[in-house]
């Protein structure tokens, strides 16, 4: 059976906000440490939702960069290029579904990224080997994605207020095995490398926010868990029942984001 890994807009925007508004550490500082991103590079980023990732290279390129976003929803990629319009840049934004071809040249780009996002590709080898192609020779691919230690807390509240098993997740279940496997055969040189950032909620109710951002129903994983409506809000009441109950036993609810940087080399 396939399984529709994409979820909603909004959801994707809430946690964003969440991870910024209540996160000890700055992956972006981490991002840019890492890729030190130069002027006159032509980057590729897949999968770019409102451009976050393209803003960010914008910005530490001082615009002189030529950078390219694409995204499969034709509504993040308004809400990108509204803020394109906004700042000024000169980004361009286009619609891409990384399970086709990519509508590239070969050996165009000198950077191509993909935050939380290109692990979602039905056939990995067939998405990063055209990654491959459309990298220069000596170009870089960066995947960041949650590895198997990823919200522990968050997962550990679902197994307590429910007694069942945690449904495997398109991104930290296959990591370090399947992506990593993958891009390594394909690149002459990869590496994995680590980002860690603790969101301390100060009170349950962001908590459950977040909850309600990553089980939605539009996201169909997790499903085996309620059918509907009601059994979803079910759901949510047992969660938010055992989150208040760790919240007054420890004074506040700390999650910790485990995320992995695959940097791989053509």
């Amino acid at each position: 059976m396939e399984i529709n890994y994409q979820e909603t807009s909004k959801d994707l925007l809430t946690r964003i906000d969440i991870h910024e508004k209540y996160g000890s550490a700055n992956i972006d500082q981490w991002t840019t440490d890492l890729l030190q991103p130069q002027a006159g590079m032509n980057i590729l980023d897949i999968g770019c939702g409102a451009g976050k990732l393209c803003f960010l290279f914008d910005d530490y390129t001082k615009g002189e960069a030529k950078i390219t976003g694409t995204d499969f929803s034709e509504e993040l990629l308004g809400k990108a290029r509204a803020k394109n319009n906004e700042r000024g840049s000169n980004i361009e934004f286009q619609f891409q579904d990384f399970n086709k071809p990519f509508e590239f040249a070969d050996n165009t780009f000198d950077l191509c990224t993909s935050a939380f996002a290109i692990y979602y590709a039905f056939d990995l080898g067939f998405t990063f080997s055209e990654a491959h192609r459309v990298l220069k020779p000596g170009g870089r691919l960066f995947v960041s994605g949650p590895l198997p230690e990823n919200k522990k807390m968050f997962y550990d509240i679902i197994k307590e207020a429910t007694d069942a098993s945690i449904p495997p997740m398109p991104g930290s279940s296959r990591f370090k095995g399947d992506i990593f496997d993958t891009i390594e055969r394909i690149f002459a040189k990869t590496e994995l490398h680590t980002f860690e950032n603790h969101l301390t909620f100060p009170a349950v109710e962001p908590f459950i926010e977040y909850v309600r951002a990553s089980l939605s129903e539009d996201r169909k994983l997790w499903t085996s868990m309620f059918n509907g409506k009601e059994e979803y809000e079910a759901l949510i009441g047992k969660i938010a029942s055992v989150a208040t109950r760790w919240f007054e036993r420890d004074g506040k609810l700390v999650m910790t984001k485990v995320v992995g940087g695959i940097l791989a080399t053509k």
